[in-house]
């Protein structure tokens, strides 16, 4: 362990880690016209097209945990870029569908390939990526993932 992570809170630990995977694929997927936030949206876009889904961009950020407006924004950015295409849902016209186009197929099969090989790395220490501590660690960053947090419920308290 660094000495920058003896005493450490987990709370600070999953930022520091968060922060270091965020830069790692932010360099890694640079030379391919992507940022990190980038990489999430079209990685997760390939995988539920290959599941047959057409997601809306709402439901592309429900799934990847960043705000509508800012999954708006890079949906735009990437369809300048010519690797998405954006389309009003015929069921609900509110609503913008988005797909991969073919170049946006063939960035993100290379992007998942170069951050398949980032995740290698840092889970060497564990085991590899098929390593008992991997599952066991992804289970439980799952299970953390699934708490809810409210953070103005403690305020309130103090504040009683």
């Amino acid at each position: 362990m660094s000495t920058a992570s003896e005493g450490a809170t987990p709370g600070f630990l999953v930022w520091r880690l968060s922060m270091k995977w965020r830069v790692a694929v932010d360099r890694a997927v640079a030379p391919l016209g992507l940022t990190h936030a980038q990489y999430s949206l079209v990685a997760s876009l390939y995988g539920m097209q290959r599941s047959g889904l057409r997601p809306s961009q709402r439901h592309l950020a429900d799934h990847t945990g960043l705000e509508a407006l800012y999954v708006s924004k890079l949906a735009r950015a990437l369809e300048s870029a010519g690797l998405v295409e954006r389309t009003r849902d015929p069921r609900d016209p509110r609503a913008v569908q988005l797909a991969l186009t073919d170049e946006g197929r063939e960035v993100t099969r290379q992007a998942i390939k170069v951050v398949h090989g980032l995740l290698q790395q840092l889970l060497e220490p564990l085991g590899g990526l098929d390593s008992e501590r991997t599952r066991e660690l992804s289970r439980d960053l799952a299970i953390l993932l699934d708490t809810p947090l409210n953070p103005a419920s403690e305020h309130e308290k103090e504040q009683s």
